[in-house]
């Protein structure tokens, strides 16, 4: 029987979390299994951590404000046909505000690395408000350079010069700049199904028609938005060598695989034995904290100061301080090490459900970057009709999963958690990812 049986019972209008914050997640999936019918909700793992009640605005007036006064973006991209409404985060965890516990296997677009409100970058961020909120590169602070140099030593020679940015989009605007000033070229070169930032000029790198706009433009990486799609053998190799024969200079764009999230390297390029000139780093880089950074050579670098460029925010010692601490959590607490052995085990898992399901085209990725390709069958490829896509993903967060999608044709779930995640909640995942894939079957 499908997940459709009884959807007229609204599990989300139950609040779950009392007036003592007790976490009733147990109790909550017993009445959802009530609620489904026949149908096995797959029993989540526990959680020792107590969310706070919610006593904020209700939902409806939330949804209102989103209408009026929000920009009518946000409610193109909102995913869901019954929106969630997050509360709180812990780690792989997050609540809305009726006390409901969801799995977070996107971390806010491949953004939260260690963990939601990760106690030890909370204590950081919580030192640093007290002394100093904001200050610019006019002045030397120490937490600027604190970072800059911790950074650079998990980068091999010549990449050690940084500038810091307030995002991915503006980390490889400025690249760009850098690397156009410095070559005297003027094109660049990036892949199909690529995506590189929102802004204008990174508009015209991104080759994914649904983040693109009909205007002018002026205008590497394992992809991410693109769908976790992975380099033949060799491939960055032969096209530095191209691009470096031509007088070109080579961009590893890590905003998405950075940091660990590969698990066999700390940054993506590394698995590939290519040293790139530039590197733009984001999201992983602050955990959500709004940080991202350029990283190159002492050669390009020196290109840059044939006019002034300036970066209110870029460097703001609170940045610097969440950035710091996050590198230093990622290395106490084997952030790198648990990608890729957890996101080994479940590309394994997830390659037995492949073989399953016909409508299951690939599964693809590398540690905790993994992508889930749909197809409507396996003779055709052809991809999965976008409401196929959308009911499985809605069934996925009606059992408490929150993950992706993209790919070309929005045919490719994504799985990008925070970097915490274990075994447990794979398990947990493969159990509701079945169960959602068996339910569509059934209802084809």
């Amino acid at each position: 029987m499908s997940l459709d049986c009884e959807r007229k019972l609204e599990y989300a209008k139950e609040p779950h979390t009392g007036s003592q914050g007790l976490d009733r997640q147990g109790a909550a999936h017993q009445k959802l299994a009530i609620k489904y019918c026949t149908v096995d909700i797959p029993e989540m793992p526990p959680c020792s951590f107590k969310p706070e009640e919610y006593k904020g605005m209700s939902k409806e007036q939330m949804m209102e404000i989103r209408k009026q006064n929000c920009n009518p973006m946000t409610m193109k991209i909102t995913y869901y046909k019954k929106p969630v409404f997050i509360h709180q985060g812990y780690m792989q965890w997050l609540w809305d505000v009726d006390g409901k516990r969801y799995l977070d296997l996107f971390a806010g677009v491949a953004t939260v690395s260690v963990g939601h409100c990760h106690p030890k970058v909370t204590a950081a961020i919580q030192r640093q408000l007290k002394k100093l909120w904001h200050t610019t590169n006019i002045y030397i602070h120490p937490e600027l350079h604190e970072y800059c140099d911790k950074l650079a030593s998990y980068l091999p020679d010549p990449l050690k010069v940084i500038y810091l940015t307030n995002s991915g989009s503006e980390a490889n605007e400025l690249a760009m700049l850098m690397a156009r000033l410095h070559t005297g070229n003027f094109d660049v070169i990036t892949f199909r199904g690529s995506y590189h930032g929102g802004s204008q000029q990174t508009m015209g790198l991104t080759a994914n028609s649904s983040c693109k706009f009909p205007i002018a433009t002026s205008s590497g990486c394992i992809h991410g938005l693109g769908g976790a799609v992975q380099y033949p053998k060799n491939y960055l190799k032969e096209a530095y060598k191209l691009v470096r024969q031509r007088g070109g200079i080579c961009i590893a764009d890590e905003v998405q695989t950075g940091f660990g999230r590969t698990g066999s390297h700390f940054l993506g390029f590394q698995g590939h034995d290519v040293i790139p000139d530039m590197v733009t780093m984001a999201k992983g880089i602050g955990n959500g904290f709004p940080v991202g950074a350029v990283v190159t050579t002492p050669e390009i670098a020196a290109s840059f100061v044939k006019a002034s460029h300036f970066n209110t925010f870029g460097g703001n010692p609170l940045a610097c301080a969440v950035a710091s601490s996050v590198l230093d959590t990622m290395r106490e607490d084997s952030t790198q090490q648990n990608s890729l052995h957890v996101g080994t085990y479940l590309m394994t898992q997830m390659a037995k459900l492949r073989d399953k399901y016909e409508v299951i085209g690939d599964v693809r990725g590398k540690g905790l970057q993994i992508g889930v390709e749909m197809v409507k069958d396996k003779g055709s490829r052809e991809p999965l009709p976008p409401e196929a896509m959308s009911g499985i993903l809605e069934d996925v967060k009606d059992m408490g999963v929150l993950i992706g999608k993209g790919g070309v044709h929005g045919q490719t779930f994504r799985i990008q958690p925070p970097m915490c995640i274990t075994r447990e909640d794979v398990d947990f995942f493969l159990a509701v990812f079945n169960k959602a894939i068996s339910g569509y079957t059934d209802r084809k």
